[in-house]
């Protein structure tokens, strides 16, 4: 049988590692189709709802097994929903292709159905971007495609006009010598210069209280961070996507940073008078020291990343873990241990106060209840996805990361609605580990077909849902960043135990505290999906660690304004600050 340019597209992907693709059918992309049904047996095709969900699914793959990930949809809308996934991808700098299809190469733009130039479209998402031209255009565009998505570490995208993925590999023209192309992914040494090395250690023993504030870039550096803390006697602050960085049982680390973080974490950035930066670009400024009040020394794999959020004094351009590994050698043991000890101390207080907002037994059950059941649940090799919203206030306080676990989110794009598909990526790369979808209301209901997935694949996944009706993290921003009452957050209410039975899943429900960890763990013990709805309090507000006195300010007023549910509120908020006291 002679080969098609599609058949051309997923033998090369094959080529290059690929095992799944998670999709959606449609006749812009028959051909290509065509081709992964005579490969089932080495390709596997996930079908998906919607087209939004593959893409962030192929986010997730590539974020918890480091390989290439690749989504695929038809021509037009199948295109364009892809858009919000795949721009997760670029902002968190995951290797993603995205393969789409068109119309009729010799009809494009003619005002023909779903003539729409998805190369055009995707232009300022992808790092690498064409479209196919012919099937002897084909194996060169997917080795480049792929090579620049794992190499640069982001999105690449190929537009395949529909008839030409049921063409014939035929003539070429001269200069397209046959086989003229390779699939080898040369890897960089990713190790900084050696001056740069010596300089940025002359900093850092220069300093007295050293703070590490580290991001996904230092996940797979755990213990080198560890070894470096020690060394320096410096508190490690976690970025959101560093969560898996150090497990929180660590001796060294204080937790998470900025509006979701914990206060040792804030007032070590605050009081530290050197700043070691490893694989991470905070973007929440405000949060870190003051520009001139510490020394800078910064590692990322991206030197355009250098300098893009504190002033410096050193960049090392290269891998964290290797990067690391060679400044130790030029490092000195900082005797003054106290910096790190007063972290210590106030570390333990906040975990202390962490199981104790997560013990509370009075109803409505609050949401750091189910947090903290479900983090003393998870097995240590689970992975667990969260969503954008109040959830990852939860997310990020009350479930400890143990060494070995993975955690994600969305986190530069902050997007609702990719925890779920977070979670069947996950589920579908480690069918033997524990995969949690730990998501609010608000987000899952926007891509909740997806739990049909999960059922049609028969994937363990675990959907633990806080049900509070609300948008809940929009609901506090209009209180305490613009002092006025809540506006259209509230959501009609939905019963996802139902909504899992009639997907054809498990469906249990809670809301008596007392009852939580019973639930969970019948829940964690039932096989195939499963969804938790927790309903919660709505009213428990997810507060900084430390409050501003604008940010008090404007929660005042908006409550004066006229807020609707100022007295349950403010009577929630009391409750809390007077068990604190106690």
């Amino acid at each position: 049988m002679t080969s098609t340019a599609a058949d051309i597209l997923i033998d090369s992907l094959e080529d290059w590692g690929v095992e799944v693709i998670f999709g959606l059918p449609g006749d812009g992309i028959n051909g290509i189709m065509d081709a992964l049904r005579r490969r089932q047996d080495k390709v596997r095709f996930i079908q998906v709802r919607h087209e939004e969900s593959a893409a962030f699914m192929a986010c997730g793959y590539a974020k918890y097994t480091g390989k290439l990930g690749v989504c695929l949809a038809t021509s037009g809308p199948g295109g364009i929903h892809l858009l919000n996934g795949l721009y997760d991808a670029k902002l968190d700098g995951q290797p993603v292709l995205a393969i789409t299809g068109h119309h009729y190469h010799d009809l494009i733009d003619t005002h023909s159905q779903q003539d729409v130039n998805l190369d055009r479209l995707l232009a300022d998402v992808a790092i690498y971007n064409t479209r196919v031209m012919g099937p002897a255009h084909a194996e060169n565009v997917v080795n480049l495609a792929c090579r620049t998505a794992l190499g640069y570490r982001g999105v690449a995208h190929i537009n395949f006009p529909v008839d030409l993925q049921d063409q014939g590999v035929g003539e070429r023209s001269k200069r397209n010598v046959a086989n003229h192309t390779s699939d080898v992914l040369a890897h960089r040494a990713r190790l900084p210069a050696e001056d740069d090395i010596v300089r940025a250690a002359e900093v850092l023993n220069a300093g007295k209280k050293i703070a590490i504030l580290c991001g996904q870039g230092a996940l797979n550096a755990t213990d080198e961070l560890e070894e470096v803390a020690e060394r320096l006697g410096a508190p490690i602050i976690k970025a959101l996507l560093g969560k898996g960085a150090v497990p929180d049982t660590s001796p060294y680390t204080t937790g998470g940073i900025g509006l979701l973080g914990t206060k040792p974490s804030q007032e070590a950035l605050e009081e530290c008078d050197t700043l070691l930066m490893v694989g991470t670009s905070f973007p929440y400024i405000e949060f870190l020291p003051k520009p001139g009040a510490a020394r800078g020394v910064q590692i990322d794999l991206d030197p355009a990343r250098i300098g893009l959020r504190y002033p410096i004094e050193v960049g090392l351009v290269g891998d964290s873990s290797r990067a690391l590994r060679a400044l130790l050698t030029h490092l000195k043991r900082n005797e003054d241990r106290s910096f790190l000890g007063r972290a210590q101390t106030e570390t333990k207080e906040w975990w202390k106060l962490m199981e104790e907002r997560g013990s509370r037994q009075e109803r409505p059950m609050k949401p750091q209840v189910v947090a903290w059941e479900l983090g003393k649940r998870l097995s240590d090799t689970a992975i667990v996805s969260s969503d954008s919203g109040t959830i990852a206030t939860w997310f990020a306080r009350q479930i400890p990361a143990r060494r070995g676990q993975m955690y994600s989110l969305s986190g530069t794009l902050a997007t609702m609605a990719n925890g779920l598909p977070y979670a069947v990526a996950a589920q579908i790369a480690y069918p033997d580990r524990q995969c949690i979808a730990f998501v609010g209301d608000g987000g899952f209901s926007m891509l909740m077909a997806e739990f049909a997935t999960a059922v049609k694949y028969q994937l363990p996944i675990k959907v633990i849902i806080i049900k509070n009706n609300t948008l809940g993290m929009i609901k506090w921003e209009q209180m305490v960043f613009l002092g006025n009452p809540e506006f259209g957050c509230e959501l009609q209410p939905i019963d996802f135990v139902a909504f899992a039975k009639a997907c054809g899943g498990i469906g249990m429900a809670i809301e008596d505290p007392t009852d939580c960890g019973r639930i969970l763990d019948r829940a964690l013990a039932t096989p195939g999906p499963v969804i938790v709805e927790a309903i919660v309090d709505p009213f428990t507000p997810p507060m900084p660690a430390k409050i501003t006195f604008d940010q008090a300010k404007k929660f005042a007023e908006s409550l004066a304004r006229g807020e609707p549910n100022r007295s349950k509120i403010v009577w929630t908020v009391l409750s809390d600050k007077v068990r604190e006291l106690i």
